[in-house]
């Protein structure tokens, strides 16, 4: 396994820049605790949230949208169907699509409907180290949504899965770890108060899914988002008091990201 390398700030401000200059239509097809956060943050950063979860119209939207975001927080056998069928138009219609298995590995039904959903390539995954190690098949999951990991004990897998799913794989916590199988890119950044609100990962999944949907290299796209967040994330703490003023510095840092700035 080669040895993460660090991600540049010059490949972050090309990506933002693109990011910014195609304003990506996001399908979020995401757990109930988040949707609003969600498409603040989207709408925040330059992109255009949607969330369209009946089946029927989730396949026609899922092949109009640049990419689909897959996050199983609060996932039912029914709105497993509609994630199928979405899923199922993504692939059709040549869009990415982003998996985020919240709690893969503490609960059945979940952890069985993300090793189907392997099956069908997703182009990226985001998960904490937790939930990439259930994933690969190497531990029970974490404590619901919680990781009981660092980031660090999930590099190998995250590398594992890469290479069997041919997904891009994110695994997540004080250092970010990005990984298509052959080449790792580290991101450090970031704050603990990104923790302590919900709906920071499953945003950053949403994120992930508009930034894969860029084109050029996917592995940097991606890890791109991923320093997005943590730099919002730095300059929104060292002006909140806590995190009830966080969430509104964190939208306004991510808005005032300046690209050239960033190099």
């Amino acid at each position: 396994m080669s040895q993460p390398v660090p991600l540049g700030h010059a490949d972050v401000a090309r990506s933002l820049a693109l990011f910014r200059q195609h304003a990506p239509l996001i399908h979020c097809m995401t757990n109930d605790v988040v949707q609003t956060f969600t498409a603040n943050v989207l709408l925040a950063a330059g992109a255009s949230p949607a969330m369209v979860i009946d089946p029927e119209e989730a396949a026609q939207f899922s092949a109009i949208a640049d990419a689909l975001l897959i996050n199983v927080g609060t996932l039912t056998r029914e709105r497993s169907e509609a994630m199928l069928a979405a899923v199922a138009a993504a692939s059709g219609a040549g869009r990415s699509w982003v998996l985020d298995p919240v709690a893969v590995g503490a609960l059945s039904f979940r952890t069985a409907f993300c090793h189907q959903l392997l099956t069908l390539k997703p182009s990226a995954i985001r998960g904490n180290a937790s939930e990439i190690l259930a994933l690969a098949g190497l531990a029970a999951g974490g404590r619901g949504v919680d990781t009981q990991h660092g980031s660090d004990a999930a590099l190998a897998a995250a590398v594992r899965l890469a290479q069997e799913s041919g997904a891009i794989v994110a695994v997540t916590g004080e250092v970010d770890y990005v990984t298509d199988g052959s080449r790792t890119l580290a991101v450090a950044g970031g704050s603990p108060l990104l923790t302590r609100v919900v709906g920071t990962g499953c945003a950053l999944s949403a994120l992930v899914a508009g930034f894969a949907a860029l084109p050029g290299d996917r592995l940097v796209h991606v890890a791109s988002a991923c320093r997005v967040v943590a730099l919002a994330g730095e300059r929104a703490a060292a002006q909140a008091a806590g995190p009830g003023s966080f969430i509104p510095a964190f939208l306004d840092a991510l808005s005032l990201l300046d690209p050239e700035a960033l190099v």
